[in-house]
């Protein structure tokens, strides 16, 4: 394994709430197993229904942020100081048109790793879970950029909100 993934924060509540987010990535990926094994392809379900998510949490983040479409209000309803600690993130810029925010540590990954997937199976993974994301930022207005994922080896995760 060549994905670096290690958290520094060790507060048990960020525990406690990280491993909430093994225990998702978990099923997602013993679904998709299975579903491997009688034959269908994650690729054909996975994405389109973890973006069906994505939308559904994308509009409740909406009418908490006051039903705007401001990036501000993303911000202060999906990335708050709590989830800021469980994924070790830093906010980078936060306007109203772009929200670009760096993860130095990853759960959903760190689950992936548990259950002894390989890096290219964790980064298809990462590749679905990353549709609810986009969901969201439509919700938004807003498209997704991934520059780059510790899920493909790199130190961070850098997600890029931007409207376009």
């Amino acid at each position: 394994m060549s994905i670096k993934n290690e958290a520094k924060i060790k507060n048990p509540l960020v525990v406690g709430i990280r491993e909430q987010l093994e225990h998702r990535a978990l099923w997602m990926y013993l679904l998709c197993d299975e579903a491997k094994k009688k034959g269908l392809a994650p690729e054909d379900y996975a994405p389109a229904a973890i973006r069906r998510c994505g939308l559904y949490q994308g509009g409740e983040l909406r009418k908490k942020a006051g039903g705007g479409d401001s990036l501000k209000g993303l911000k202060k309803t999906l990335f708050s100081k709590f989830a800021q600690w469980v994924f070790e993130m830093d906010i980078k810029r936060c306007t109203d048109d772009n929200l670009d925010i760096d993860f130095h540590y990853c759960p959903l990954v760190k689950a992936w790793q548990k259950q002894g997937c390989t890096d290219e199976q964790i980064a298809v993974m990462c590749d679905h879970a990353m549709c609810g994301d986009r969901g969201i930022g439509s919700c938004f207005g807003v498209e997704l950029d991934l520059p780059q994922t510790i899920a493909k080896g790199a130190p961070t995760c850098e997600l890029r909100y931007i409207r376009r």
